[in-house]
């Protein structure tokens, strides 16, 4: 394979891949040095591979693109409203009065630990955003190009990666007139920061044993859809979240789990499922279960006549602060959500990936 050397290597245009690219290029900046950046993304184009539609802090971004109200960032929802229910069966619910609500589940302003309100935004918009942020401070930024394995020096360190050969058959064996093997891209420094397990990065926690001091890992898979709705029911900065009907809730024979929806700009609304995987019952169905889900009045009241626009699951790390691995090796680093920072208390993650 060809060869590629830069200062750094980084996996997956997230927004933890994003921001540390753009967090290495100011310190660069400032110490009047060059370094050469590369960040390589599996998806067609930045924020293809995003399941868009998120309530998020703005204190990483606060403090790594101080301006970004005046570069025009795309945080344009702040949240107005915060409501939690329990749904007790397909009809009844209770919501819960403001002062019983946890602290981290406050998002609007006056309610977080800010102060400052917290904002529905498009992550898939977001990171376009911290893209061309990224590219206007020399960050060399390629779409496309899946990395495919890990490569390592004779010590045994990270030396970087290499991208997947193209013109393959389904075996993985070379197409007359078309294979193009992949190309190795060698770093200083590799940060992997390909999302929820990543596939390098599960090879990395067994190489480098970076799990062995910390609490199990919890998983999750978070089914999520866009919907365009009535704008007479259509209520910008309400944030809806809520546990109960139709799951059975966590226990020995129970699932867990809790669903969202989140009153963005432009009439839309996000509305999703995230159910933990470690469900006992082999026949359920999350998909099916968010079907039923989106029946039950609380929802159903601004989705009737409404009109889904897109649609998406995900795998979720959820485990926490204490499932937190090393999250250092010899020649890398693995952050964001290849971690698992989520800060599942605030059902958050997007501002601790960046930070």
């Amino acid at each position: 394979r060809e060869s590629m050397a830069y200062d750094v290597v980084i996996v997956g245009a997230g927004p933890s891949g994003l921001s540390a690219s753009i967090r290495l290029a100011q310190l660069a900046q400032e110490a009047g040095q060059e370094l050469s950046i590369c960040l390589v993304e599996k998806g067609s184009e930045v924020g293809a591979h995003i399941l868009s539609g998120a309530v998020i802090e703005s204190r990483a971004l606060d403090e790594l693109i101080p301006d970004w109200k005046e570069k025009g960032a795309p945080l344009n929802t702040p949240v107005t409203h915060d409501e939690l229910y329990l749904l007790k069966d397909e009809q009844a619910a209770v919501k819960l009065p403001g002062f019983a609500v946890p602290k981290t589940m406050h998002n609007a302003a006056g309610h977080t630990p800010s102060g400052d309100a917290n904002y529905i935004v498009s992550v898939g918009n977001l990171c376009r955003w911290l893209a061309t942020q990224a590219e206007e401070l020399g960050v060399e930024i390629y779409p496309g190009f899946a990395a495919a394995e890990i490569v390592y020096n004779d010590d045994g360190s990270v030396a970087g990666v290499a991208t997947g050969d193209m013109g393959v058959d389904a075996e993985g064996k070379p197409k007359d007139g078309m294979y193009t093997p992949g190309m190795n891209l060698l770093g200083k420094y590799t940060i992997f920061a390909e999302g929820c397990r990543g596939h390098l990065g599960k090879q990395l926690y067994s190489q480098f044993e970076l799990d062995k001091h910390s609490d199990a890992q919890h998983y999750g898979i978070g089914i999520k859809e866009l919907w365009d709705i009535d704008p007479a029911k259509h209520k910008e900065g309400l944030v809806l979240h809520g546990a109960g009907w139709p799951l059975k809730g966590a226990g020995k024979d129970g699932t867990g789990g809790g669903f969202f929806m989140y009153h963005a700009e432009n009439n839309q609304v996000v509305v999703g499922l995230i159910i933990d995987l470690n469900y006992k019952n082999p026949w359920l169905s999350p998909y099916d279960e968010f079907q039923t889900l989106k029946h039950h009045p609380v929802l159903a009241q601004y989705l009737e006549g409404g009109k889904r626009v897109s649609y998406g699951a995900r795998a979720v790390t959820k485990g926490g602060f204490n499932a937190l691995p090393k999250m250092h090796f010899p020649g890398g680093l693995i952050t964001g959500c290849n971690a698992g920072a989520l800060n599942f208390a605030k059902i958050k993650g997007t501002h601790t990936a960046m930070k």
